[in-house]
């Protein structure tokens, strides 16, 4: 994932598209705070995988800025992070299609022996370590309530 967002950041330099520098280097502050974190409570860097909590976390967050900005008006401003989205879904991997959602859902309903709604936090607590910015976790969210009712 490091090489892969280095490669993104030289070739972002080389085109000059400010948008894309400035969100992957945001980017790598973000990784480089973790891994901060990390080596001041004694363990490992930031894996790949916590890499990928950190995209999706960052795809929440602006999600909820450009709602915000739209709701007060700022719609250049909404645009902007919209941008910044893109930005950073590009570094993700595919997200799973419908039918391989579903599948997974199933999949971790049984294996975390859930029997009704109460039990909906726990899949989704397995579907987001296992599926990190790979599955929409929104809709995942609906398919694993369908399934518990």
């Amino acid at each position: 994932m490091r090489e892969h967002l280095a490669d993104a950041l030289n070739t972002a330099t080389q085109n000059q598209d400010k948008r894309r520098i400035s969100t992957l280097r945001l980017i790598k502050a973000a990784i480089k705070d973790r891994d901060v974190a990390n080596r001041n409570a004694g363990r490992d860097p930031v894996s790949d995988d916590e890499v990928l909590h950190i995209l999706a976390k960052m795809i929440k967050q602006r999600i909820e800025s450009a709602k915000d900005y739209e709701d007060r008006g700022r719609l250049e401003l909404a645009e902007q992070e919209r941008e910044e989205i893109a930005v950073i879904r590009d570094l993700l991997p595919p997200q799973l299609d419908s039918g391989e959602m579903e599948q997974a859902c199933r999949q971790v309903v049984e294996e975390t022996d859930s029997k009704g709604l109460r039990d909906v936090g726990r899949c989704m607590n397995a579907l987001k370590e296992r599926f990190p910015g790979t599955l929409d976790i929104g809709k995942a969210s609906t398919v694993v309530k369908g399934l518990l009712r």
